[in-house]
């Protein structure tokens, strides 16, 4: 095995290990901290592909604004959050059930679709084309838009919910 190959799964295991932990932690402010682990151990995957960009994307949106505005709202919303009720669902094997079959579907499909792809070629113009998509109003106005707006009814709401009633 080479280096690559070793540090590839050891951070597939910490990925692994960490999304667990998001799914199974009791505490919400803990799970915000193991998805935070996950995504930057994503973007160490994303590195050891040569995807740069896409590693520093992770870092910047995802962790950098996604899961700091989940923390914020966690902290804006934490009186709410008392209830103290059972956790679990009852129909949790349905929901089991079903992940499994779909982990199933994805195994026999995935590789019919991913190795084609892996002999592709890839311009030297790519991430230039990519940037130029990106800021070309005309044709992402309204996604970008509606995205903003999102973002902001989001943050209202975790205000209100955090605000006094009196």
């Amino acid at each position: 095995m080479t280096a690559m190959q070793i540090i590839f799964l050891i951070t597939g295991a910490i990925l692994l290990a960490a999304s667990t932990m998001v799914v199974t932690a009791r505490n919400l402010v803990h799970a915000a901290l193991w998805l935070i682990a996950s995504l930057f151990t994503v973007a160490i995957l994303f590195a050891l592909l040569e995807a740069g960009f896409l590693a520093a994307v992770q870092v910047v949106l995802y962790i950098g604004a996604i899961a700091i505005l989940i923390i914020f709202a966690i902290m804006l919303t934490r009186r709410v959050m008392q209830d103290s009720g059972p956790q679990t669902n009852t129909q949790w094997w349905l929901g089991g059930l079903i992940a499994l079959a779909l982990f199933g579907a994805l195994w026999f499909i995935l590789p019919s679709v991913v190795y084609p792809l892996a002999n592709a070629s890839v311009p030297d113009n790519s991430l230039k084309t990519l940037g130029f998509a990106l800021v070309d109003m005309n044709q992402y106005a309204l996604p970008f838009e509606v995205a903003s707006v999102l973002l902001l009814v989001a943050l209202i709401g975790s205000i209100v919910v955090a605000g006094d009633r009196k």
